[in-house]
């Protein structure tokens, strides 16, 4: 089973004393520090940072060759980017001020307390890795492209807003901090977790999970896995689903649907790195990356009490949210396309031909279940289909009058809280028109209705007319009559 390197640029550490050197490697190693390189002779110190990155140094100050005294400036020099935590036996306080005027990380006096020598060697990688993460952002905002398209093949798409997830997502997935990612149902999010999996450089497993409807029990089960006799039944140890993910990725669905109990457990796991398999008495250390999705409003649930503050904030170091399809209705003719392409092969059949009305018919649609329920409609569309072109009728059916007149202002659920696809009450208050000071006729109305109507369905009247209300022949007198030409 491979196991991902933590953190993933090795800590150095250097000291002349081996004694010294294995006590600080044994620690580390016991707290999850497992990507170690150790160094007894100084000389060698400054060839070693240069042949690649680190994550940071533990430097003892007294040393032959070159002190300690010697070497920090220049590593803050050469290497400003790793943090540097000088180990010495030397408690006098005029050395300490100096060597954090060389620019020193942090500073701790021998014999050091493993819980104290652990807390700053996390501090310093974990500011190691923002810095790291910053530069990539900023990169990726730079950029007008992606390094690694080929890990988002399978989501299909010509939005910007979906190109600047893409470049987020290339810039913050080598990281072993976890990530958010929220978004309305159907909407891709196990599809982004896979390409974080893919973009890490991680060589272990991606594992999924859905936290719904798993009470506390399963969900330690299925999570920690437990040691025989751990409970009735448990006739033979059986490993979790975070060892099954070691050296990969671990990703909880659902996440919002987590019991309180489970909260507590998971926040330990990501706190600590470590956790028990039921009915055991040894810790095993964790190295799984933990991204987590859900489609509820966790901001919301913390008012409530129904989600841990300190657990939503260590599960966002990094958040990712995907819009909706009615936020990237340009991704219509592509997604249709595709799902015609896939159905037509998964029933055996010959691809149909969509009618030119379909994607202004869709355009008219919110799509509660996003790209998800778009597939279906195709799905039943192919499936229904015997010959020439699609039919429109079953999208029709799904679709609905009342469905569309209530996506008929086209204001979206835009103002409904991240991860919420919206309420009736949010669907009425959207149907509101805003009016200036100054009241149109109702010629002047009717006439920027119909612009409107026939702008969101491309030029369609028949799906236009349809949006408001109207027969297809009733829209099409108001033209004439609007034009001057006589009415049919």
């Amino acid at each position: 089973m491979s196991v991902a390197r933590n953190p993933q640029a090795p800590v150095l550490i250097v000291d002349d004393e081996e004694q010294s050197l294995a006590a600080a490697d044994i620690t580390l190693r016991s707290e999850g520090i497992t990507n170690i390189v150790t160094c007894r002779d100084s000389r060698l110190a400054a060839g070693k940072l240069a042949a690649g990155e680190w994550s940071a140094v533990l430097l003892d100050l007294s040393m032959p060759h070159f002190t300690g005294r010697e070497l920090l400036p220049r590593i803050v020099q050469e290497h400003p980017e790793v943090p540097v935590i000088v180990v010495t036996a030397n408690d006098e306080l005029d050395t300490a001020v100096q060597c954090m005027r060389d620019g020193a990380f942090d500073y701790l006096v021998k014999p050091v307390e493993d819980a104290r020598l652990v807390s700053a060697v996390r501090h310093a990688v974990e500011m190691r890795q923002a810095r790291g993460e910053n530069e990539r952002l900023a990169r990726a905002l730079q950029a007008d492209g992606l390094e690694h398209p080929e890990a988002f093949a399978a989501i299909m798409t010509d939005s910007p807003s979906m190109h600047g997830v893409f470049r987020y997502v290339e810039a913050i997935a080598s990281t072993p901090l976890p990530v958010l990612v929220t978004g309305e149902t159907g909407v891709g999010k196990e599809l982004i977790a896979r390409a974080i999996h893919a973009l890490s450089g991680r060589t272990g497993a991606f594992v999924p999970v859905n936290a719904a409807g798993l009470d506390d029990t399963l969900f330690s089960d299925a999570l920690f896995g437990h040691r025989r006799g751990g409970f009735t039944g448990a006739d033979r140890d059986r490993p979790g689903l975070i060892e099954q993910a070691a050296g990969g990725t671990l990703f909880l669905d659902e996440i919002g649907d987590l019991a309180t109990a489970s909260q507590v457990k998971l926040l330990r796991l990501l706190q600590e790195g470590r956790y028990y398999p039921i009915g055991s008495d040894l810790q095993k250390a964790s190295d799984a990356r933990i991204v987590v999705a859900t489609n509820r409003d966790l901001a919301a649930m913390q008012e409530k009490g129904e989600f841990r503050r300190d657990l939503y904030y260590r599960l966002r170091s990094h958040h990712v949210h995907l819009p909706p399809l009615r936020r990237r209705r340009e991704d219509l003719p592509l997604l249709v396309d595709h799902f015609l392409d896939k159905a037509a092969a998964l029933l055996g059949r010959t691809r149909p031909t969509p009618p030119k009305e379909l994607v202004g018919l869709l355009g008219a649609y919110a799509f509660p279940g996003n790209v998800r329920e778009l597939e279906g409609m195709v799905n039943d569309a192919v499936s229904r289909h015997r010959s020439g072109v699609l039919s429109l009728e079953s999208f029709r059916e799904k679709i609905g009058p009342e469905a569309i007149a209530a996506f008929g202002s086209g204001a979206g659920p835009e103002e409904a809280p991240e991860g919420s696809a919206g309420s009736a009450e949010d669907a009425g208050s959207r149907r509101a028109i805003a009016f200036g000071e100054v009241l149109p006729t109702l010629p002047d109305a009717e006439r920027l209705l119909i612009e409107e109507a026939l702008r969101r369905a491309d030029g369609n009247q028949t799906t236009a007319a349809k949006l408001l209300g109207l027969s297809r022949r009733a829209l099409n007198n108001r033209l004439r009559r609007a034009a001057g030409e006589p009415e049919e």
